[in-house]
């Protein structure tokens, strides 16, 4: 069964799922996230988790943070992992070995793991159809691994391997579009989320677990060591990526209705986010001016894009 969460007490006491003794950074979303998912299902639940931060910190043997059903195989095959285990469960069903309540089946992968490494794996899930809900866990760069860029990593980022300095503004390639990508596989729901918004959040989890088929969550997921900004900023650090609309919070139904579930009251200058995170200290020196009034730009458009196609959904 999948559950709404109505308030933040109800959601504390909700899940004991995913314990707090794990590695995680101080300050990191991705437990946010995982109590959030964790809490929207009172039944059977099987989880996939590819290589990343969340695996590293929440199963160092012998010890884990899970208190469900938990398979970790590889960096590129989360996705697939949970598939297994669902065609498993279809062909126990149907030999009447297996009579209990259908479990939901979530993945989760970083954006190394999701929009990289790990892409034709979960593209290949969603061509076939399996039940299955996966959920990036979006920190934008390969936080586990030394800072490297990832294709989710945003324009002007500096990180270890697109440094910023004399001849660089660092990463010249603007985030790949994930969510329309997913859309694209005529996926019933794919959605995208932030920790920030909790509610938000919930009721979009928990339709994408409640829907049959393949569906997708792209979850924001502040990281306080790669972006660099303090420890207890990650709520507020979120809240000017959801303001500024540099990560706009939307889903799209059967691959082509479009609606944004979020519109900022005020509507933040993208500077503002920029300016609270140390991977894009050096755009704010004179010669990089330019880069900032290009994000800016880029975000507008795309802003622009998502409501022309709400305004298309709804003819």
């Amino acid at each position: 069964m999948v559950k709404e969460v109505k308030n933040l007490k109800e959601f504390q006491k909700s899940s004991k799922k995913f314990e707090g003794a794990h590695l995680l950074c101080p300050g990191c979303a991705h437990g946010m996230i995982v109590r959030e998912v964790l809490s929207a299902v009172d039944g059977p639940i099987v989880l996939g988790n590819s290589t990343g931060c969340l695996e590293v910190s929440s199963a160092v043997y012998p010890h884990t943070s899970w208190d469900v059903p938990w398979i970790h195989i590889g960096f590129e095959n989360g996705s697939t992992a949970v598939a297994g285990a669902e065609a498993m469960y279809k062909a126990l069903a149907r030999k009447g070995r297996y009579t209990g309540e259908k479990p939901k089946f979530v993945a989760f992968g970083g954006d190394g793991a999701t929009y990289d490494i790990g892409f034709q794996w979960i593209s290949g899930c969603f061509e076939r159809g399996h039940d299955i809900t996966y959920i990036c866990l979006d920190n934008e760069v390969y936080a586990n691994t030394g800072g490297q860029r990832s294709s989710s990593t945003p324009f002007g980022s500096s990180t270890s391997t697109t440094p910023a300095g004399s001849a660089s503004y660092g990463k010249k390639e603007r985030k790949k579009d994930i969510l329309f990508i997913m859309a694209a596989h005529h996926a019933p729901y794919v959605a995208q989320v932030a920790p920030n918004k909790w509610k938000d959040m919930n009721k979009k989890i928990k339709r994408a677990i409640d829907t049959e088929g393949p569906t997708f969550i792209n979850a924001m997921s502040a990281c306080t060591t790669e972006w660099r900004f303090e420890s207890n900023k990650t709520v507020e650090v979120s809240d000017l990526a959801v303001d500024s609309l540099v990560f706009p919070l939307f889903e799209i139904i059967n691959g082509t209705e479009l609606h944004i579930t979020y519109r900022p009251r005020n509507v933040i200058p993208v500077r503002d986010y920029l300016g609270a995170q140390g991977r894009f200290k050096h755009l704010f020196k004179p010669e990089n001016e330019h880069i900032i009034a290009q994000f800016q730009k880029d975000v507008e458009e795309r802003w622009d894009y998502l409501q022309r196609r709400e305004e298309m959904s709804a003819k």
